[in-house]
């Protein structure tokens, strides 16, 4: 009975000590693993047509008269919304803002020489989805010249602006394209090292971008994410 009961004893110590065993192996693997990580950056990117345009259209009148130069200025602001209306554009998306006027003679830089005293600069705005009917009207606003108005360059205050408005509605799918990107290069990353790719350790949101594809063409975006993946790995 005694020997019987020393054997238990015997059998549940070797086996206390094989569970103890493998729990420190365990342990010590897990603590030599824990500071096995990878970090490695997903990218996606994508060309798109920009979907809405910002049009000023700039036009100047100068004289010495305000009574004729505002007859003026309404007779060239009607002349361009009607081109733009018989060319499509609907009344909804032209707007027009208020004309800005200098007085020559005010100017203290002004050495009052001046042929003229006013000089008063109109901007009217189409603001459209169709971008492609307003590019093809862009290129022919020099028909207006017929009807005696003169379309000036809106330089750095008046620029044409291209943009890309439904790129929400393609993260997700580029999220996703650039996570799978992500994880591609850990795979490798682990494969290299002799080693497994394990869990996701941490992610960011990712940080996107749209910009022109290139000077000369700003009406094609490149929409473009990056993502940065924190892999942990495993023998």
């Amino acid at each position: 009975m005694n020997n019987n009961r020393s054997i238990l004893c015997s059998a549940l110590i070797a086996l206390s000590i094989v569970v103890l065993g493998f729990c420190i192996k365990g342990g010590i693997d897990n603590f030599a693993n824990k500071d096995r990580k990878v970090a490695v950056k997903g990218l996606a990117e994508k060309e798109v047509d920009a979907d809405k345009v910002t049009w000023p259209i700039v036009s100047k009148e100068i004289g010495n008269e305000l009574p004729e130069l505002y007859t003026r200025l309404g007779n060239t602001q009607s002349k361009i919304k009607h081109f733009l209306i018989a060319n499509g554009i609907k009344a909804e998306e032209i707007s027009v803002n208020a004309p800005k006027v200098i007085d020559q003679t005010a100017d203290q830089y002004s050495d009052n020489r001046r042929t003229y005293r006013y000089n008063i600069t109109s901007v009217i705005t189409v603001t459209s989805r169709n971008v492609k009917l307003v590019r093809s009207i862009i290129a022919r606003q020099g028909e207006l010249l017929k009807e005696g108005i003169a379309i000036v360059d809106g330089g750095w205050d008046n620029p044409v602006k291209y943009e890309y408005v439904s790129f929400r509605d393609m993260k997700p799918k580029m999220m996703e394209e650039a996570i799978a990107n992500a994880e591609k290069t850990a795979e490798q990353f682990a494969k290299n090292s002799k080693s497994n790719l394990n869990k996701i350790v941490s992610a960011d949101q990712g940080q996107f971008s749209i910009e022109d594809r290139d000077q000369n063409t700003p009406y094609i975006k490149k929409v473009r994410v990056v993502t940065t993946i924190v892999y942990s790995l495993k023998n």
